[in-house]
């Protein structure tokens, strides 16, 4: 059984989920201890035990600790399944990360998977529903997984409630790739959104983006109105490169203006693009799972190396046995 330290580097719930998600897939038993210790309330929340009954659902696994504030927990999986699943995280935690979880697994199991996730679509900490979809998957698509995800219903904090549905493609393997070149910027698009609050404020968040990229061109950002259990409204930009995709988001918040939800967003892209660098830090920590399970080469610039990267890096030499070297000065994570 492998042990891993939940505590290590930013302590957060990126340990446990992918701990599952590798796992499952090689059917490693594992024990999980000081899990999320370094948060305001470690141990496992809603959305953890949800990602945990997942990968159990998925891998007929045998588990115990799996429970509200728990800090250790012990998972021995068997055989991956497939099918159609699905789970309801009762609060706005993050389906997107509860998706992250199962993801890499069901793409080797040996048919087609529908998995339908209840919960937040967009939350702060997480990756929103927009990027999972329109940023995260087409990159590892690059790679060789075979998925997509569908908005069924935005789910805002505190009541949640939004819906999406994941179809997952078998795989037979992974190829490892190098991210050296942005290339040219071909488009650039995004969405201001507000649910139950004035179309107003959807308006004023893209007007403020907007005047940020005046100096681009063939740019197509969309005020829309949706419905959602709770309040929210959510800023997304999408820059489409030649070779590849980044992409920058905002959440609104009471007392927060609206103008500061779109500033966000625009100070986060204007950091990514004069950087120079490739992967913008979100796909980063999100990528380099994949990147890692193929044992091949691979070699990519970022605009920032974060505590999220270095701890995620450490847990996968611990899994794979493999060495990813980082080049500080240069921004740059390789294998070779």
């Amino acid at each position: 059984m492998l042990r891993i330290d939940g505590s290590y580097g930013e302590g957060g719930g990126q340990i446990l989920r992918t701990s599952l998600s590798l796992s499952v897939l090689a059917a490693q038993a594992i024990e999980i201890f000081n899990i999320r210790a370094k948060r305001k309330k470690p141990g496992l929340q809603a959305q953890h035990l949800v990602a945990v009954k997942a990968a159990e659902e998925i891998s007929q696994a045998k588990v115990s600790g799996a429970k509200i504030g728990s800090k250790i927990l012990r998972f021995e999986p068997k055989k991956i399944k497939f099918g159609r699943f699905e789970f309801d995280i009762g609060t706005a935690g993050s389906t997107t990360l509860v998706a992250q979880t199962i993801l890499l697994p069901l793409s080797f199991s040996k048919h087609p998977s529908e998995v339908l996730i209840v919960g937040g679509t967009h939350n702060p900490l997480a990756p929103p529903f927009h990027y999972f979809s329109e940023v995260f998957l087409p990159m590892i698509e690059k790679l060789g997984i075979k998925a997509e995800a569908k908005l069924e219903k935005y789910g805002f904090y505190p009541k949640g409630g939004g819906r999406i549905r994941l179809f997952v493609q078998p795989i037979q393997k992974l190829v490892a790739s190098d991210f050296l070149e942005r290339g040219k910027i071909e488009e650039i698009s995004g969405l201001s959104v507000v649910a139950n609050l004035p179309f107003s404020i959807a308006e004023r968040q893209k007007n403020a983006l907007q005047s940020f990229l005046k100096n681009f061109s063939g740019i197509n950002i969309l005020a829309e109105r949706v419905e959602a259990l709770s309040a929210g409204t959510f800023v997304f930009l999408k820059v489409k490169f030649e070779n590849i995709l980044a992409g920058f988001s905002s959440l609104g918040e009471k007392g927060k203006p609206a103008e500061k939800v779109g500033q966000e967003v625009a100070q986060q892209f204007s950091d990514y693009y004069q950087s120079e660098k490739v992967i913008d830090p979100y796909l980063a920590d999100q990528i380099v799972l994949y990147l890692a399970i193929s044992k091949k080469p691979f070699a990519f610039t970022v605009s920032k190396i974060t505590n999220h990267l270095l701890t995620h890096i450490w847990l996968l030499e611990k899994f794979l046995d493999i060495k990813i070297k980082i080049d500080k000065e240069k921004n740059k994570i390789f294998k070779e």
